[in-house]
C-alpha cells in the first residue's frame, strides 16, 4: 500500500510539473508570436490548449484517487490539498496565454505605439514569476516562493502605470482606440497571470512551511507577527 501511495504521489508531482512546463511554453509562444508578429505561432498556442485541459483532468483524478485510497499526512497531505489549487491556477494561466494569442490574431500586427507602453517590462516580469513559481514547486523552495509573492506588487504597479499610458495614447489620437484597448486587455491578462503565479507560490509556501499565507502574506513572511497575534486583532 505504501509503495502504491508513493507511486501515485510521484505521478501527481510529475503531472503538475509537466502541465506547468507546457503552460509556461504556451505563454512564451504567445508573447513571442506577438513580438515577432507570427500568426502561425499564435494559432499554435490556441490549438495546444486541448493538451492543457487534458492534463488538468488527469491531475484532478490523481488527487481524487490519492485521497480516496490513501490517508496522506503532514507534507504529503499538504501537497495533495494544494495540488488541486495549483492545478487550477496553472490551467488558468494556460487560458490567459491563449487569450493573449487570440488578441494578437485579431490585431494582426503590433501597434506602432507599443514601445511607449510598459508591455515589455510586464512580459519580462511575468515570465520570471512563472519560472520562479514552477521552480519553487519543483524544488520545495519556500524562499523562492517568497520572491514570487514579492514580485506581485511590482507587477501591479507596472499594470497601473501601463493603464495610464494607454489611456493617454487613446486621448492623443482617437484612431488608436481599438488597438490601445487590445493592448490594455493583454496587459490585464498579464496582470492576472501574475496573480495566478503568486497563488501557486503561496501554495508552495504552505506545502513546505505548513503555514497558510493567502491574502495576508506580508504579516507572515515579511514580519514577526504570529498566528496568535492575528487572533487578537
Amino acid at each position: 500500500m505504501e509503495r502504491q501511495f508513493e507511486l501515485h504521489l510521484g505521478k501527481l508531482r510529475t503531472r503538475i510539473i509537466k502541465m506547468s512546463s507546457l503552460v509556461e511554453e504556451q505563454l512564451e509562444f504567445a508573447i513571442k508570436a506577438f513580438n515577432e508578429e507570427d500568426l502561425k505561432l499564435a494559432e499554435l498556442v490556441t490549438e495546444r490548449e486541448l493538451k492543457v485541459n487534458k492534463l488538468d483532468r488527469k491531475i484532478e483524478k490523481t488527487c481524487q484517487k490519492i485521497i480516496a485510497l490513501s490517508q496522506p499526512v503532514a507534507m504529503d497531505l499538504r501537497l495533495v490539498i494544494s495540488a488541486l489549487t495549483i492545478n487550477t491556477n496553472v490551467e488558468r494561466i494556460g487560458d490567459l496565454a491563449e487569450h493573449i494569442a487570440r488578441s494578437f490574431i485579431n490585431l494582426g500586427k503590433k501597434p506602432y505605439f507599443l514601445a511607449k507602453t510598459k508591455y515589455s517590462e510586464m512580459t519580462d516580469l511575468v515570465k520570471k514569476m512563472i519560472r520562479n513559481a514552477i521552480d519553487s514547486f519543483n524544488n520545495n523552495d519556500a524562499e523562492l516562493a517568497k520572491k514570487v509573492i514579492e514580485m506581485d506588487n511590482q507587477l501591479d504597479s507596472l499594470f497601473a502605470e501601463n493603464r495610464k499610458l494607454i489611456i493617454s495614447i487613446m486621448k492623443e489620437n482617437s484612431d488608436n482606440i481599438d488597438e490601445a484597448l487590445s493592448i490594455l486587455e493583454i496587459s490585464r491578462h498579464m496582470e492576472r497571470i501574475g496573480d495566478h503565479a503568486t497563488n501557486i507560490a503561496e501554495d508552495v509556501y504552505f506545502i513546505v512551511e505548513a503555514q497558510l499565507i493567502k491574502h495576508k502574506y506580508e504579516k507572515y513572511i515579511f514580519s514577526e507577527i504570529s498566528d496568535e497575534d492575528e487572533e487578537d486583532e
